[in-house]
C-alpha cells in the first residue's frame, strides 16, 4: 500500500497530482540508493529520477563538490528541479557553498548518521556520544569494502587498537528491522573490539527532505539562480 503524504492530499484536493511539481532529479550518494528507492516506492513518487554518484567518494570527501557540480550541469536542462541527497559528509561546508552557487537544495546536517537519527536528536547526543562509531544498513552490508580493507585491517589487524582505541561502542543505526543485518553489525562490533548498540532509526529526516523535494519546494534564492 502506498502511503499518502499530507502534501499529496492537499494537491489531490486541488486537482493536482504530485507530478504537477515537475520532473525532479535526485543526485545522491550511492550509499543511499537502497533507501531512496524504497521511499520512492512507498510514496509513489513517479516523477522523481535518481542519479547516484559512487559511494566511495566518501573516502575522498574533497572530491564530492566537483562530482555534484558536474552532475548538476549534465542534467539540469532535463529537469524542473534538482535535489542533492548528501549532507556535508566531511566537505567542511564546501558542498553547501557549491550547492548555493549552483542554486540547488541539499539535505541538512553534518552526515547521514545525523539525518538518519534525526539531526536534532543526533546533536543532542553529541556531548555524550563522541566515542561512538556509527554504521548504517549500507555500511553494515559493505563493512569490509568501506571500513575493514580501506583501513588496512585485513592486512594489519594490529592497527585496530590504534585506529579504534578511542572508541567505546559501535552504534548501528538500522533503517530496516532485519535480524541478519543485526547479526552482521554485532559481528562488526566484535571485530573492532567495541560494545554494541542497535537503534532502529528508520529513515529519519531523509523522508521529509525527499517529500519536500518531490513537491518542488525550495528555499528562497537570489534572483537569477536555478
Amino acid at each position: 500500500m502506498t502511503a499518502t503524504l499530507p502534501e499529496d492530499r492537499i494537491l489531490a484536493e486541488e486537482g493536482l497530482a504530485p507530478e504537477a511539481a515537475g520532473r525532479v532529479l535526485l543526485i545522491a550518494c550511492g550509499a543511499l540508493a537502497h533507501e531512496i528507492l524504497a521511499l520512492n516506492r512507498k510514496n509513489g513518487w513517479q516523477h522523481i529520477d535518481l542519479q547516484c554518484l559512487p559511494a566511495n567518494l566518501h573516502l575522498w570527501p574533497d572530491r564530492i563538490p566537483d562530482a555534484v557540480e558536474a552532475a548538476v550541469h549534465e542534467h539540469r536542462d532535463q529537469y524542473d528541479s534538482i535535489f542533492v541527497v548528501y549532507a556535508d559528509c566531511g566537505t567542511g561546508g564546501l558542498l553547501k557553498a557549491r550547492c548555493d552557487t549552483l542554486g540547488v537544495e541539499m539535505v541538512e546536517g553534518p552526515h547521514c548518521y545525523a539525518f538518519f537519527e534525526g539531526v536534532t536528536a543526533f546533536l543532542d547526543r553529541a556531548d555524550t556520544e563522541f566515542d561512538a562509531f556509527y554504521l548504517t544498513d549500507f555500511l553494515v552490508r559493505q563493512f569490509d569494502a568501506f571500513v575493514w580493507r580501506p583501513m588496512g585491517l585485513d592486512r594489519h589487524p594490529e592497527l585496530r587498537d590504534m585506529l579504534f582505541g578511542n572508541y567505546s561502542k559501535l552504534v548501528y543505526q538500522a533503517q530496516l528491522d532485519d535480524a541478519a543485518l543485526d547479526a552482521k553489525a554485532r559481528d562488526c562490533a566484535e571485530r573492532l573490539g567495541l560494545s554494541y548498540e542497535r537503534r532502529l532509526t528508520g529513515y529519519g529526516d531523509l523522508e521529509p527532505a525527499l517529500a519536500k523535494a518531490a513537491l518542488g519546494e525550495r528555499s528562497a534564492k537570489p534572483p537569477g539562480t536555478f
